[in-house]
């Protein structure tokens, strides 16, 4: 991977001395590459209309009753060709972004929507308190814009707040036209909730399962729409790109059917990337067993853009197991949320004294933003030595609690807790990663041909903290704003049959016999539970530099100690398992998450630091890692190399 990338067209172009950081390395100065520090503050989309030129011109949770096929029907465009898929259009990922963004191009092409688990299984069925848009006559786009500024700590893009807090209402009516549910109140119209950091209620949801019932409307859609293929428990390993000239464009992708073992390659004339986010580097996260960072890393490997990854936010309230009356009897894969909405319907935080403690931290109380109230709950966890605190909503009307958190309600009460009648205990837990792959105002990226959208990419929208609910609305936006742009570049482009024989196949270690690879496999899961634990111990809420150094350092030999483990009992550079690739890209976000944050010498939003704890002006800028040709461990080059055309 090249560490810098030449003028060219389709490549990084700014006029401006800047400062970089070479990916998990030390900061320099030099032209033509990006990170945190420019003395000039540059607006980001206008940064990003230079920066992510795209040439177009020359080229059951969730109860969807449906028997998924990894093909269903016969689509007269689609081609098959061996282990290798030819389509127009392929989407990673099956949250909201992908499923709206694949409804819209298949109107114009063939669509594989590639998804690491069942569909309905992403960050999208968990979220839930709602999607954010201005739908009251009191309220106004630019009192969305200002709150969404404050919470991001003044490091939003304003022009992309601006495109989704004006297109947000919209994309709601979309998928209320599409049959999605929404509470609604007396008078018939929308019940708006509001949420920490809102100004006014906005929040659109249905009950405390807005995700699920979202995930539900466009899961349906997908079913019916004959242009659309879903091939579910298919791993995505990595991006397929080649060089032309000064730039890098995007093929398809390489994956894994987890069922059977078989790599099966799509090549695509445009790729969505729509992955979500990486909650899993750390060991208590709200997120779902497939958040593992694997979109984020793959672009990563084909030299994408990536930003503002220190910048990870707690959710400030997950279910904390230990305070509840009767204990899980086993360990949950991701950690139970509750959500924002309980604060914003006028749940209070409590420490064990019952000694209501958030007015001290900040006149907002429980409203504040997410930011301030996990280092307001974390502050209290240290100076008590105590594992949790606690979230009333008890002095609220019963009908009121039940109707507007009914899953809540029901999962606390699986355990002995009555959520009318008893506080719930909650603790901090890794729930949304606002840094991700570098996009435009229309989801592209510097990789042609590559479109990124959700969780997975970096907008500009939520700055140095999200507000609440803004992520649905962003997902929803930018995957509409993709559309167009990705079916000019279809209209364009050409799919090369023998395209499939430019890389190298990944292979299943079936060699390896089932007795090594079960020891690889024993292995690689105690190592994730070691760099969980680096990552929550020295890269959590609260950061230091020395901190961040230790863990910089500590990872690095994490990952080398487990790559020689794998290397010595016969793995190689090309083979793929679950497992394994999932560690892979694990380090590589983690890695990515502490450069990003030994970069920023201050404390803004979510990124704090005991050494720099004051927001400084002169760095409020977004933080932007390149690749290198340094990076030489497994996780951080792509599986083949790079192809030249």
């Amino acid at each position: 991977m090249a560490t810098g990338i030449a003028s060219g067209s389709g490549q990084l172009h700014l006029k401006e001395p800047v400062y970089w950081r070479n990916s998990y390395g030390k900061a320099h100065c030099r032209s033509n590459v990006i990170l945190n520090g420019m003395q000039n503050q540059i607006h980001w989309s206008s940064w990003i209309s230079k920066v992510l030129q795209v040439h177009r011109s020359k080229y059951p949770q969730c109860q969807v009753k449906t028997n998924w096929k990894s093909y269903r029907g016969t689509i007269k465009s689609c081609q098959r060709e061996g282990s290798t898929r030819y389509f127009d259009f392929a989407v990673i990922g099956s949250g909201i972004a992908g499923l709206r963004y694949a409804l819209e191009v298949a109107k114009h092409g063939t669509v594989a929507v590639i998804t690491k688990a069942e569909p309905h299984e992403s960050n999208t069925n968990y979220a839930q308190g709602g999607v954010s848009a201005v739908l009251c006559p009191t309220d106004s786009v630019e009192s969305h814009m200002q709150d969404t500024i404050v919470a991001g700590a003044y490091l939003c893009d304003e022009e992309t707040v601006r495109v989704v807090c004006t297109e947000g209402p919209e994309r709601i009516r979309e998928l209320i036209a599409m049959g999605a549910s929404f509470d609604h109140g007396e008078d018939g119209n929308l019940h708006l909730a509001r949420e920490g950091g809102h100004s006014h209620c906005r929040i659109v949801h249905a009950a405390d399962m807005t995700g699920r019932e979202i995930e539900r409307a466009l899961l349906e859609e997908v079913v019916k729409d004959p242009n659309i293929c879903v091939f579910q428990h298919h791993f995505a390993i990595d991006l397929l790109t080649t060089q032309d000239g000064s730039d890098i464009v995007c093929h398809g992708v390489d994956t894994m059917n987890t069922e059977t073992q078989e790599v099966v390659r799509f090549i695509s004339k445009v790729t969505l990337l729509a992955s979500g986010g990486a909650g899993h580097i750390y060991p208590s996260t709200t997120n779902p067993p497939v958040a593992t960072g694997d979109g984020m890393a793959m672009a990563h490997r084909a030299q994408a853009v990536i930003s503002n990854m220190e910048f990870v936010q707690f959710h400030p309230t997950a279910l904390a197991d230990e305070g509840l009356p009767v204990r899980p009897s086993n360990t949950r894969e991701n950690a139970f949320l509750i959500t924002e909405a309980v604060r914003g319907d006028g749940g209070i935080l409590y420490n064990l004294d019952m000694e209501r403690f958030m007015p001290l931290y900040d006149e907002r109380a429980e409203l504040a933003p997410r930011d301030v109230v996990a280092r307001s709950i974390d502050d209290q966890l240290k100076k008590r030595g105590e594992e949790y605190v606690l979230l009333d909503i008890s002095h609220k009307p019963k009908e009121k609690v039940l109707s507007h958190f009914p899953n809540i309600a029901a999962e606390c009460l699986r355990y002995g807790l009555d959520i009318t009648q008893q506080p719930i205990p909650v603790v901090p837990a890794a729930h949304y990663m606002c840094g991700g792959v570098r996009a435009g105002l229309d989801g592209e990226t510097n990789v042609r041909g590559l479109y990124v959208a959700g969780e997975v990419a970096c907008t500009g929208l939520h700055g140095a903290n999200r507000l609440a609910s803004n992520s649905l609305a962003e997902a929803l936006v930018f995957a509409r704003r993709a559309v167009q742009p990705s079916i000019d570049h279809m209209n364009v482009s050409k799919i090369d049959h023998s395209a499939s024989s430019w890389w190298p196949r990944p292979v299943a270690p079936v060699l390896l016999g089932d007795t090594v690879l079960n020891k690889v496999i024993c292995r690689t899961r105690e190592v994730r539970k070691e760099l969980q634990s680096i990552m929550w111990e020295y890269v959590g809420i609260v950061r230091s530099t020395s901190r961040l150094t230790l863990a910089e350092k500590r990872i690095k030999e994490l990952e080398l100690k487990w790559e020689t483990y794998l290397f010595q009992h016969g793995w190689e550079p090309t083979m793929v398992g679950l497992e394994a690739c999932e560690m892979r890209n694990l380090f590589c976000c983690a890695k990515l998450v502490v450069s990003s944050a030994l970069s920023r010498h201050e404390s803004r939003g979510l990124h704090y630091t005991i050494d720099f704890p004051h927001v400084e002006e002169s760095k409020r800028l977004p933080t932007v890692i390149f690749p290198s040709q340094l990076n030489s461990s497994w996780s951080s080059r792509q599986l083949h190399r790079q192809q030249i055309c």
